[in-house]
């Protein structure tokens, strides 16, 4: 177990003796996932079933403290489920994974499901629609309102041997990653074009020798790679030599680096 500022180790395998490689704290990083998500899975207490968790496919919306909105009909099972007992959590997942899916990120955010005030609806609608543009076409109907979760809780999970909760108060003072917006194209290009130099770096860095080398996430203070070695799949971290704040910096980084014992990556 870790606590909510750390990781004990970045994947399956022995930990490392090498100190701790900075990193963002566990309410960053579930900030950070709550943001670039777009769907979760509701879960309700049923009202058919009393005691009974109810999931549900959710789409969502984000205020600026990282509470999730939601657009939902009267009609469906899981808001007549909240009309009973506000009580829910919501399941959000890291996108776009492969390989092993308990490596992937999540996070659960557990709270009380209310609907909107009328005084915060128009603002309420401004932010949904930015992340829900689909649902301009349904958003007016009369069966359909807004409700917010009030978090009280967050449990955060990085992969294997990752985890731990989260207080709402942390989570709501975090912000999203600089990166995030960003992160899936510097991964796709670093693990399509410089597989070779994310070897050289977990070697030198990590000191890990490997045969190949899978960037997986990506923040303002490092990355993780997932390196198949001799005794099997092993996770790293590596810190990068200055935070950076957007993906240019992150280019520079990474060239300053490569230029040390790889092939210098072309622009993102």
């Amino acid at each position: 177990m870790t606590t909510s500022s750390g990781r004990k180790h970045a994947g399956p395998g022995p930990a490392s003796d090498q100190p701790p490689v900075p990193e963002p704290t566990f309410a960053e990083h579930a900030r950070t996932l709550v943001y670039l998500g777009r769907v979760g899975s509701l879960s309700t207490l049923s009202r058919k079933q009393p005691g009974f968790p109810f999931g549900s496919v959710m789409p969502y919306g984000l205020d600026d403290h990282g509470h999730p909105i939601f657009l939902i009909s009267s009609m469906a099972m899981h808001t007549q489920n909240l009309q009973a007992d506000a009580r829910a959590s919501l399941l959000v997942t890291q996108e776009n994974t492969t390989g092993e899916p308990l490596g992937a990120s999540r996070v659960t955010l557990v709270g009380n499901v209310v609907p909107v005030p009328n005084t915060e609806l128009a603002a309420v609608r401004t932010l949904y629609l930015e992340r829900q543009a689909n649902s301009k076409y349904w958003v007016d109907f009369e069966d359909f309102s807004f409700y917010r979760m009030d978090v009280i809780d967050v449990y955060y999970v990085g992969g294997f041997g990752v985890m731990g909760w989260v207080s709402a108060s942390d989570y709501a003072r975090s912000q999203p990653d600089p990166l995030a917006d960003s992160m899936a194209e510097i991964i796709q290009h670093m693990n399509t074009d410089h597989k070779d130099a994310l070897v050289m770096l977990a070697r030198t860095f990590a000191h890990i020798d490997s045969t190949e080398a899978t960037m997986t996430a990506v923040d303002r203070l490092g990355f993780h790679v997932r390196l198949e070695t001799a005794e099997g799949m092993r996770g790293a971290r590596i810190a990068f030599l200055r935070e950076v704040s957007d993906q240019g910096e992150t280019r520079k980084v990474l060239v300053k680096w490569c230029n040390r014992g790889a092939r210098q990556p072309n622009e993102f």
